[in-house]
């Protein structure tokens, strides 16, 4: 059975001139279609302002109200971006009447724990990307378009196509977009409802308005196929966002991020890829005062593609930058990328935490206190024991992964930053107790490369109570004297 979801932006208009409109601490807001008014805010129409009113007219009513024109390229790259947004939930997204979008998510729900969650989801990413949104589910997408679109309250999830019927009958049938141009005849005749459309005869309907009205209306009833081409992700990921106006504050500069984040999510999802490392891009003023933009990259400890962990390591990277100058656009862009991994196979999850949940406490460590305060561990190339490991930024160490060095003879687990040198008492090696070697020797001949040069011959030795000790014949001075250097477990 098919499954669809409809998103349909109510407020474009103000969405894409001011994502932040409906906090009215910043004043009523209006927005201009040559001299009409075509959106407001809350705030305004408390003044009284409506859409479809001469701008005068508002002035009068809102003398203190910001007037803004229409930016219809700005709506369009917003619905696109919201479409880009919504890859990470189905690859079979198409753009839908009016201002929405259509997603068959018949193949998502066991993904996302099923209708009510998906949706769940879906709004969340709707409030992050700025959008003013109505979401609707039914078996047919222009069913589900049908029940976003309407303005009245009421439940928008139906999962039968019976339930669905009956919920759409009252609607207008101005709804369709079709029926529009013919307002005039159909109030004419008393069809003012959906359920008194579907009343009329098809062939007489068709012959009066036209093949598009009841083959929309057949469509969203479940019987004619619904034949979209779908959106499809470009080939690289790069958004830019640039508001209306300047951001000083790295707490402003994350609200736009958002939308860009989302955007990511989606087309890494359309893709089936993970990103290493995001770049955040901040532009200043240009002319005369021009400044360099701010680079701001995150590194991940293990390539991710969730919206929520790279905005959570996003927002402790911002929250650590100042900003020099105010911003005047933001962009994203993720040139690190590799092929997503399989989900584990494990029926059982391992109950100290999973690598991806140590990866995102390093990352998130690495972002609070700084690379160089968050290292570990790391192998080098050297049979020098005091040279033979290292540290570097923990980051680095997890994305180029760990190197496995097996040894055939045993090392100890704590070895000494300055070896013991020991005294012989019966030709044997001293500490504490005589000791007595086990195994050995390993000659260790090494460092000549850097000035350094070492020649010792290792051995395993072992205490009169038990204690096992790393011992060496240091054979490079004129009489060979022995030194402790580590101790085992």
């Amino acid at each position: 059975m098919s499954l669809w979801i409809s998103v349909y932006l109510t407020q474009p208009s103000l969405d894409a001139l001011s994502p932040s409109w409906p906090d009215d601490a910043a004043g009523p807001l209006v927005v201009l279609e040559h001299e009409a008014v075509v959106a407001v805010t809350p705030a305004a129409a408390q003044l009284g302002v409506r859409p479809g009113m001469r701008k005068k007219g508002a002035g009068a009513l809102a003398p203190h109200a910001a007037f803004i024109q229409r930016d219809v390229e700005r709506e369009r790259q917003l619905l696109d971006a919201a479409a880009l947004a919504m890859l990470q939930y189905t690859p079979e997204v198409t753009l839908g009447p009016d201002t929405s979008l259509l997603l068959d998510v018949h193949a998502s729900l066991r993904v996302f724990r099923g209708p009510l969650a998906l949706c769940r989801r879906i709004r969340r990413t709707l409030e992050q990307l700025g959008c003013r949104a109505r979401v609707g589910m039914a078996p047919t997408a222009h069913g589900a378009w049908l029940l976003a679109a309407r303005a009245t309250r009421g439940p928008r999830r139906v999962l039968r196509l019976d339930r669905l019927l009956r919920r759409i009958a009252p609607l207008p049938c101005l709804l369709l977009p079709p029926a529009r141009p013919h307002q005039a005849w159909l109030d004419g005749i008393g069809c003012r409802t959906l359920a008194a459309l579907m009343r009329l005869p098809r062939a007489g309907l068709q012959k009066r308005c036209g093949h598009a009205l009841p083959h929309m209306l057949a469509q969203a009833r479940g019987q004619a196929p619904e034949l979209f081409d779908w959106i499809r992700a470009p080939l690289r990921f790069s958004a830019r966002l640039e508001p209306i106006a300047r951001l000083e504050h790295t707490a402003a500069v994350l609200i736009v991020a958002r939308r860009l984040v989302q955007q990511l999510a989606g087309w890494l999802g359309a893709t089936h890829t993970a990103a290493s490392a995001i770049d955040l891009l901040l532009e200043h003023e240009r002319g005369r005062h021009a400044r360099p933009p701010t680079r701001l990259t995150v590194a991940l400890a293990q390539p991710g593609w969730q919206a929520d962990h790279l905005l959570r390591l996003l927002k402790e990277h911002l929250e650590r930058l100042t900003l020099e100058a105010p911003a005047i656009a933001v962009a994203l862009h993720a040139d690190q990328l590799v092929s997503r991994a399989a989900p584990s196979e494990a029926l059982f999850t391992d109950p100290g935490g999973t690598p991806a949940d140590h990866d995102r406490l390093v990352e998130l460590l690495t972002a609070r206190l700084g690379a160089d305060r968050v290292l570990a561990a790391r192998p080098r190339a050297d049979h020098r024991p005091e040279a033979a490991n290292g540290w570097q930024p923990a980051l680095s160490a997890s994305r180029t992964g760990p190197q496995d060095m097996a040894f055939e003879a045993e090392r100890p687990l704590w070895l000494l930053a300055q070896p013991i040198a020991l005294v012989l008492r019966g030709n044997r090696p001293y500490y504490g107790t005589p000791l007595r070697l086990l195994r050995g020797p390993e000659r260790l001949e090494s460092g000549w490369w850097d000035g350094a040069p070492i020649s010792r011959d290792y051995f395993v030795a072992e205490s009169e109570n038990g204690i096992r000790y790393w011992l060496y014949l240091d054979q490079a001075l004129d009489e060979p004297r022995w030194y402790l250097h580590g101790l085992y477990a």
